[in-house]
């Protein structure tokens, strides 16, 4: 493997609080279902139908209010943090000889600044994908892009979307238990590896 691409919300940084600040924000302007921090446990176990009907949010709505959303969130830079642990995984695997890539819905430049806050060099390059479009069009843009087989390629991600995606580009994927799907949401779709912290990152890379 030459590339590794990492998922950024809920597999690089912990966004939670912005995640809520954002939503029930939303949440009053529409009058749908604010959230708690305790209620994040339970969504992480649904699908995006159940989800739905947990926030009181109608389907047909969801293109109306998604773009509101992430507008809203990419604004909550003082919100989100890194996991614990992450940045010493980056740095190894940068050391090791890795290309470290992130894809994210988030905007580039708030990737870019948050990094630099967080004192992270040993990202090669941000890809930005629409949160509509579905990350497997990049993945497999990057493929073109880099004259590569999907083999020299490990996609590090938390949600089953990312597992569909990899899934769908022919990439294989280490899913991260610590994001915001958890094992009960993504266990009819198997990922390729599974981590239960960040340095299991390093033991499946060394091992794979």
């Amino acid at each position: 493997m030459k590339y590794l691409i990492f998922d950024f919300d809920g597999t690089l940084a912990n966004s939670i609080k912005a995640l809520i600040t954002a939503w029930n924000t939303i949440a009053q302007k529409y009058q749908l279902k604010e959230l708690e921090f305790k209620d994040i446990a339970v969504l992480k176990k649904l699908s995006l139908t159940e989800r739905s009907k947990f926030l009181n949010l109608p389907l047909h709505k969801v293109p109306v209010i998604l773009p509101q959303f992430y507008q809203l969130y990419h604004q909550s830079l003082q919100h989100i943090h890194l996991f614990d642990g992450i940045k010493e995984v980056l740095l190894e695997l940068e050391q090791k000889g890795y290309h470290i890539v992130i894809i994210s819905s988030h905007a580039k430049d708030t990737i870019l600044a948050f990094l630099n806050i967080n004192g992270i060099q040993c990202v090669a390059e941000v890809l930005c994908s629409n949160p509509f479009a579905g990350k497997d069009k990049v993945l497999k843009k990057f493929l073109k892009a880099a004259s590569m087989p999907s083999s020299d390629i490990l996609y590090i991600g938390d949600e089953l979307r990312d597992i569909i995606a990899c899934q769908k580009a022919g990439i294989p994927i280490i899913w991260v238990a610590w994001g915001y799907d958890a094992k009960e949401a993504i266990q009819h779709i198997a990922p390729d590896y599974q981590a239960a912290a960040p340095r299991d990152i390093l033991t499946i890379i060394d091992n794979a």
